[in-house]
């Protein structure tokens, strides 16, 4: 699970669990400050990467990010995809592209993910989609960008079954 600061990570753990206090859900940017696993047994687990961009932490800390999370997603082989988090109405950021050429120099398969799409009005979203699959179009491995609000539960049954189908990828993989 990747994304901007305050991008609607932990709420869509939350949604796509269905445990509303599984992942701690703040309206300060940044809180995440560290790698959280969820572990859902002994081979696999969901990790949730702190958010880039705004952060309430320190300049270094931010720096340690930009080193680490590359590092780690070059580091574990066994990853099956990235979750890339954008609010619809601020998507494809300066840190989403970057993300983006880091998960494609890897070939990791991508599942672009617009949350808070119940703050805008059907055409409105339906614009935001065309236009986020337009730009994402020159990245390779990314698959068709998925609107969610965790508000509401719209999309999460399509999110549901894109991890689903990653887990049986290492499941086979075995």
């Amino acid at each position: 699970f990747a994304g901007r600061s305050n991008a609607g990570k932990s709420s869509a753990i939350n949604t796509l669990t269905g445990q509303a206090a599984l992942a701690r859900v703040s309206k300060t940017p940044g809180r995440t400050q560290e790698l959280l696993f969820f572990c859902l047994d002994e081979r696999r687990r969901l990790v949730d990467l702190p958010g880039y961009g705004y952060a309430a932490t320190s300049a270094a800390r931010r720096r340690d990010w930009g080193e680490t999370i590359p590092a780690y997603f070059a580091a574990r082989q066994c990853l099956r995809g990235l979750l890339l988090f954008m609010d619809v109405r601020h998507p494809l950021q300066v840190g989403d592209r970057q993300l983006l050429a880091i998960a494609g120099e890897l070939a990791l398969p991508v599942q672009p993910v617009l949350t808070k799409a119940d703050k805008l009005g059907r055409g409105a979203l339906n614009s935001a989609l065309r236009s986020v699959e337009r730009a994402l179009a020159e990245y390779p491995a990314v698959l068709p960008a998925l609107p969610l609000s965790s508000l509401n539960g719209a999309g999460a049954q399509a999110l549901r079954r894109q991890v689903l189908a990653w887990l049986a990828e290492d499941a086979a993989a075995g």
